[in-house]
């Protein structure tokens, strides 16, 4: 581990020279790459410090139990050597954190998509339901949401919805709530009382840059047409939605919330380039694709991730068996307690994965 460490402060010193150069200043773009880079190692940097006083801490205290014949002494630096001992441990797992690899889309903004699945109108009202959850959990931590395309139906439900969150570390949040959602309720049309069970697929994508993927226009078909609301409704009188396909591998996104058609297909090329930059990901990473089982969070779309009880007001995860008897507040936005559960599984399950 101390190797490791060694390495980064190195780097750290190391930027911190390169960033007082005066082609480095001159050049905004590698200013602002190294401005972030070493930002990015300050708590590494910091936290191996704070190791080191804590272990010269030990060391201190050690040496008074081993030659003091003051009982008073003695007794405080056990106390002390107790504190340090503790600390030292966290600190060190800590660390090992701090030293395993980001993952680049960590800091990026967010496409969310939800698709209702099994159980027809109720799924669709489901998925409107999570639409609010994670809208109200943006608001809670600062984000922007932005409806990119939308299919309502009659009743305030959602065959799908599809919408951008922006701000800080939104990926790294939202990663883990990819899978299937399934929900346990008495539908307001059930006259019987009798529970239901429906689904709802959550989809979750790094935005991608135009540098992170390149597309090449003539492989894509682009058909506009007139939007429509729920039922067939018409709800434009112009030729403003826009449907494009991606020839190649077949993908389709459809646009239609904006009046104007410029909107409209900026917005549809936005989820495209999403999407086919996930598929990249997926396919160049083969040790996440064969481990997509056992790892939280990587993903896997067909997979049932958490149960929303309404009769016993419980969310439950399946993949780390975490249960609250809280769904009200889970679907009024309180979602830190389920994600820092899964960020920490996942944590631990890339410590273990690294030997550390």
């Amino acid at each position: 581990m101390w190797e490791a460490i060694n390495k980064a402060r190195e780097r750290y010193e190391e930027l911190g020279r390169l960033l007082s150069e005066e082609k480095v200043v001159r050049d905004r773009k590698l200013l602002l790459k190294y401005a972030r880079e070493r930002s990015a190692l300050e708590d590494l940097v910091a936290a191996a410090k704070e190791l080191e006083r804590t272990e010269q801490g030990i060391k201190e205290a050690e040496e008074i139990l081993d030659s003091s014949g003051d009982r008073e002494l003695v007794e405080l630096a056990g106390t002390e050597l107790e504190t340090l001992t503790g600390r030292k441990e966290a600190l060190e797992q800590d660390l090992k954190s701090m030293l395993l690899p980001k993952d680049p889309s960590d800091e990026k903004n967010t496409i969310v998509e939800i698709r209702a699945g099994t159980g027809g109108e109720e799924a669709a009202l489901f998925a409107a339901d999570l639409y609010r959850m994670y809208s109200k959990y943006a608001e809670h931590r600062g984000w922007k949401v932005d409806t990119l395309s939308s299919s309502p139906t009659g009743v305030g439900g959602f065959k799908e919805v599809i919408f951008l969150i922006e701000g800080d570390d939104v990926y790294s949040r939202l990663k883990y709530e990819s899978g299937v959602h399934r929900v346990q309720r008495v539908p307001v049309t059930e006259s019987s009382g009798r529970i239901h069970t429906s689904a709802v697929t959550v989809a979750i994508l790094p935005e991608a840059d135009e540098v992170d993927v390149d597309i090449n226009p003539e492989d894509l078909r682009i058909d506009v047409f007139r939007s429509s609301g729920p039922g067939g409704q018409s709800v434009n009188t112009t030729d403003s939605a826009v449907r494009v396909t991606h020839v190649p591998t077949g993908m389709v996104v459809q646009c239609q919330d904006e009046k104007s058609q410029h909107k409209n297909r900026a917005k549809a090329l936005k989820v495209l380039r999403s999407r086919l930059m996930d598929k990249v990901r997926q396919e160049q990473d083969t040790e996440r694709a064969n481990n997509r089982r056992q790892q939280v969070g990587t993903g896997d779309r067909s997979e049932k991730i958490r149960t929303y009880n309404f009769p016993q007001t419980r969310v439950t995860d399946h993949r780390i068996g975490l249960t609250l008897h809280k769904l009200d507040q889970v679907l009024d936005g309180d979602l830190d307690d389920i994600v820092d559960a899964l960020a920490t599984h996942d944590t631990e399950l890339r410590l273990k994965a690294a030997g550390m």
